[in-house]
Parts: structure tokens; sequence; C-alpha cells
């Protein structure tokens, strides 16, 4: 179904990042929506990812999957792993403070940064400018999201990319590199109270008191 969202929206790709589960991107590898070469299938990208929920704040990583057990981990091991493995870990809305952003105290603290979410449809435009900001004055690539948690919010917005080949280690390469552009849109009043809700009744895993968020 979110394939078939993705398509109807015009993408070429799409992220699986589940938070702290790997089995929706096997099941596309299962169903020969992915393949394990990292290659498009029938000109449709389905790149492997998961939402890990770091010790500072949810972060992104995409381009290889990681196991649960790092959930809870530092933010800096995280991104170090991630690189290891052929992907790139981009802190997830970190300016959002409700959302378990990793504010700038968790952003300055690794130095191996390469890019950040600078646009969360489901955030503020307050921490979305933050982000924003903070990209531009470190230097490190802005990404764009839909973190849809329903099919129907797919591709509200995106990241474009100019690629040679459509395959996973080139969006990695372009995303290290920053050559994407950001392409920015909010939910609508209804997505936006499907995502409210669904958040609300998720069973909460690994949250951190306000305290240790260190948002700015």
């Amino acid at each position: 179904m979110l394939v078939r969202h993705a398509r109807e929206r015009g993408l070429h790709g799409i992220a699986i990042t589940d938070h702290g589960a790997c089995g929706a991107y096997e099941y596309c590898l299962s169903q020969g929506l992915a393949t394990r070469d990292g290659r498009a299938v029938d000109g449709f990208l389905v790149v492997p990812g998961v939402e890990i929920y770091a010790r500072e704040g949810h972060v992104l990583c995409i381009g290889t999957l990681l196991e649960e057990r790092w959930n809870g981990k530092e933010l800096a091991d995280i991104v170090r792993e991630t690189a290891k493995r052929g992907g790139v870990a981009i802190p997830a809305h970190p300016f959002d403070r409700w959302r378990k952003g990793a504010g700038k105290k968790g952003l300055d603290s690794v130095e191996e940064l390469a890019a950040i979410e600078t646009f969360n449809p489901a955030s503020s435009r307050g921490a979305n400018a933050k982000a924003r900001r903070y990209a531009q004055e470190r230097g490190i690539a802005a990404i764009a999201g839909s973190d849809a948690h329903h099919a129907s919010a797919v591709g509200v917005c995106w990241t474009e990319f100019e690629l040679d080949e459509l395959s996973v280690g080139n969006v990695v390469a372009a995303i290290v590199n920053g050559s994407g552009t950001p392409h920015e849109a909010y939910l609508s009043r209804r997505e936006a109270l499907k995502k409210h809700f669904a958040n609300w009744f998720r069973k909460p895993r690994l949250g951190r008191r306000k305290d240790e968020r260190g948002d700015a």
C-alpha cells in the first residue's frame, strides 16, 4: 500500500523507517518490492531504514538496518554505526520539544553529523525554522520527509535528488553530499489529527524525561 500511494504521488522511492523495527522492509524484500543489492524495482526504490530511539532523541538511519538493541544508545554511536554499515543517520524533528528531538545540545555532541531533518510536516514552524538555521550554520545537509504514519500522508513533503542511477547507495551519497532539494508542505488538519491520535495510543518505548532532552 505504501509503495502504491508513493507512486500515485509521483515519487520514485521511499525510505521505510518504522520506530525501532525493520519488519516492513523485510516484507518488501519478500514481495519483490525491494532488492538486497539496493537497486530499484520497476523504476521505484525502497530504501531500508529504521527510526532509532537514541538517548538524545529520535534518529532516522537511512540506507541500512540497525537492530533493536541500538535503541537507547548515544546518538554519536548510532551515527558512526550507521555510516559503518553504508548508511547515513539523520536526527528527526531535532527541535521539536514534544516529539523527542535531539535539540542543539544533542546535535552538537556529534562531530560526524552529515544531515538533519530540517522540515517535518507535523512539527511547528518554529521547530522547523530552528532546524533549517542549524543546518545552515553548521554546513550540513537539509532533509525533508513526510514522516508518514498512514499511507494517505506519504509524499506530503519530500527531498528531491538528481541521480545517475536510482539506488540505495546513490541516495545515501546524495544525502551526505548535501545535493538534495527539500520540498516542504504541512499536513492537512485531518492528517495531523490522525497522526496525533496514532502517536497518543502508540505504546511508549524508551521515553526520556523532559530534563534529559537537551532542547534549545
